[in-house]
């Protein structure tokens, strides 16, 4: 009788340490499982961010005309924001002599692609040539509507430019005001003036008079970064 009790008390201990051994194992099983799950999190690669685009579109002030393709004002906002690391890569269509005629008819080929931000700087050429102002406007709202029809969330820029007072005082005027007027009827953002600070400087201005120089180019590429940089901040709130 003894010897049964012993040996039910040996199999009760028996029964307990493997309960207590299988609840261990269940508790490394589910430990486990749970740094294995931690571990795919964290090695999982992070999602990559969308490159978006901007798109200058202009005349020679935009291609750099005199300069190297990296020293125009376009390519210095890429430097500035490649040190930012913002998701951003511009493209220069600028194109020396161009009008706003000429933009509006090669614009279309341009728009094959997707555009996030559009920069449109024409019209000094318009102006150095006496062309209506009526139609400078009308070309340059015609651009707009083309980019906001293919690329509806695009966000625009529009370069403010004037011209000198040789052409009549009443045309100067009738001239700035078409950028002043489209930017408030169109709802574009207004780069005031682009050759702010550089017009009119010999030592910022190539021999022609017209074009900046390298250095010309670094004021530009700050006139405009001032009105890009909170676009590109709003963007990246959104």
């Amino acid at each position: 009788m003894i010897k049964m009790k012993y040996l039910m008390l040996q199999l009760t201990a028996v029964l307990v340490l493997a309960g207590c051994g299988n609840a261990q194992n269940n508790n490394r099983l589910e430990a486990g499982e749970d740094a294995t799950a931690a571990a795919e999190t964290s090695e999982a690669p992070p999602k990559e961010t969308e490159t978006k685009t901007i798109l200058f579109f202009g005349n020679s002030l935009t291609a750099g005309y005199g300069l190297e393709p990296d020293q125009a004002f376009p390519a210095l906002i890429q430097q500035r924001i490649d040190s930012l690391d913002l998701p951003y890569k511009v493209i220069n269509a600028g194109v020396s002599g161009e009008t706003t005629a000429g933009g509006k008819a090669r614009i279309d080929w341009l728009l094959k692609q997707p555009v996030d931000i559009f920069v449109l700087e024409l019209g000094a050429n318009d102006g150095l040539r006496g062309i209506s102002t009526e139609e400078t406007y009308n070309n340059l709202k015609a651009i707009i509507e083309k980019v906001r029809s293919k690329n509806p969330e695009v966000e625009i820029l529009l370069a403010g430019m004037q011209i000198p007072p040789s052409m009549g005082q009443k045309y100067t005027q009738q001239f700035r005001e078409v950028y002043t007027r489209l930017a408030e009827e169109e709802q574009v953002v207004l780069i005031p003036f682009l050759l702010e600070g550089v017009a009119g400087d010999r030592d910022l201005n190539q021999g022609d008079g017209i074009h900046p120089t390298e250095e010309g180019h670094k004021i530009l590429a700050e006139n405009v970064w001032t009105v890009l940089e909170p676009v590109l901040q709003e963007e990246a709130a959104s």
